[in-house]
């Protein structure tokens, strides 16, 4: 189960979060029970409500057809279509699985010109995932995979397609006109919060992750932050938190790990808070730290730069890989390793850098036993459940993402739609 511990909070502000705690009481009751405002985007709420047994059981039909007749398939999306799945694929999918090339994300030819080289020799499949089937990345990267598909397999190119969208959208007519595969994008789910339902599951099945656990870890953690009290609701205070760091001018936090795997999981945080709280000219912006690489870099600024930055550190508590540092016969000085193991090694840089870090700014430590399907399930829906109420207490709309229209009216002008 997930914990969430505090380094370097002054005693001076444990009162001022005792009175955000206990001014905000309504905003968590409100978010545990949904509030109808919000009625058209609260279907993460309850796992049950996209993600119950039948569901999982025609994802994971699909997924076996995928793998039996498919070297790749192909995830096309952008944003909330894409960054669940791919976090959890790219952290812990197993060797000798089907590969999961990723489109729909990018407008360079560069990198779909790589994309479409990746599947020469290879039997693929499609999934383009767009609840709004106007947006130019999975719609434009949608219509040369199609084109690639028919090229290799003819007339019957179609059964290796499935579209994820709204039922009675423009993608809908598409697939019952051509005979593609359809599933269900959530009517009730905006992208980002769309990792337990078919939006996220399916590439994740087609991966072989345990879909079954990603739900078991989301509705864990969903009956866990749903019920429990002001006290006790460690969402709750990791929200209060972040806003008393705000009050205080801390307006960027940085998410932070010493594990790469979860390189991925940082673009999906990225979205879920940016286009979550930013608005109404307010909210914590939030960037990534990837460490140890990145002490190297923005370390210097982390350590000496503007007193702008609060972190969250996600941390894993159990040993899941050894590699022990032998002795050798070169004399390179840095033999106060031998016998030491990296994992080892690792940790004492992550709590040498928390102690440090600390001494200038709050640093949140959330930890999970292990990097695994049941947990990542629980880090999705623990994020989700804090953004909301984070929003709450800072007065933004969680769900709506109006700023993110501004560029694409004047795309669409620029290319004459």
């Amino acid at each position: 189960m997930i914990t969430l511990n505090v380094k370097g909070l002054k005693p001076e502000f444990e009162q001022e979060l005792n009175e955000i705690l206990a001014a905000n009481t309504e905003v968590l009751a409100k978010a545990q029970a949904g509030e109808e405002k919000y009625s058209d985007s609260l279907g993460w709420l309850d796992t049950e409500e996209w993600a119950d047994d039948e569901t999982v059981a025609r994802i994971e039909a699909i997924a076996k057809e995928v793998q039996e007749n498919a070297d790749a398939f192909v995830l096309i999306g952008v944003g909330g279509s894409n960054n669940a799945a791919r976090s959890v694929i790219e952290a812990i999918q197993k060797p000798g699985t089907t590969e999961i090339i990723y489109a729909g994300n990018t407008l360079s030819a560069n990198a779909l010109n790589r994309m479409l080289a990746q599947l020469e020799g290879k039997d693929f499949y499609i999934d383009c995932i767009a609840k709004n089937f106007e947006t130019l990345e999975p719609g434009s990267s949608f219509r040369i995979l199609r084109k690639a598909l028919k090229a290799k397999y003819g007339d019957e190119y179609n059964k290796r397609v499935i579209a994820t969208g709204t039922r009675g959208s423009r993608l809908d007519e598409v697939c019952q006109e051509n005979g593609y595969t359809f599933i269900d994008f959530p009517t009730t789910i905006g992208g980002r919060y769309t990792a337990i339902s078919n939006v996220g599951l399916l590439p994740m099945a087609v991966a072989g992750i345990d879909i079954r656990e990603v739900r078991r870890g989301a509705r864990d953690m969903q009956e866990l932050l749903r019920s429990a009290g002001a006290d006790q609701n460690i969402a709750y205070r990791y929200a209060a938190l972040r806003n008393l760091y705000y009050r205080h001018g801390w307006k960027v936090e940085m998410l932070s790990s010493f594990e790469p795997q979860f390189k991925n999981f940082f673009y999906w945080w990225t979205q879920l808070f940016a286009e979550s709280e930013g608005k109404d000219f307010k909210g914590i912006f939030p960037v990534t730290g990837e460490f140890t690489e990145q002490l190297h870099s923005i370390g210097q600024y982390i350590q000496d730069g503007e007193n702008m930055i609060f972190e969250t550190f996600l941390d894993v508590k159990e040993q899941q890989d050894s590699l022990v540092i032998e002795k050798d016969e070169v004399d390179d000085r840095f033999d106060y390793l031998n016998g030491k193991d990296f994992f080892d090694i690792n940790k004492a840089a992550y709590e040498a850098t928390v102690l440090a870090h600390s001494q200038k700014f709050p640093c949140n430590v959330i930890q999970i036993d292990r990097i695994d399907a049941y947990h990542f399930g629980q880090l999705f829906w623990f994020f989700q459940f804090a953004c909301y109420v984070s929003c709450g207490i800072t007065g933004v709309n969680p769900f709506d993402q109006p700023g993110v229209e501004a560029y694409k009216v004047r795309m669409f002008d620029a290319l004459g739609k």
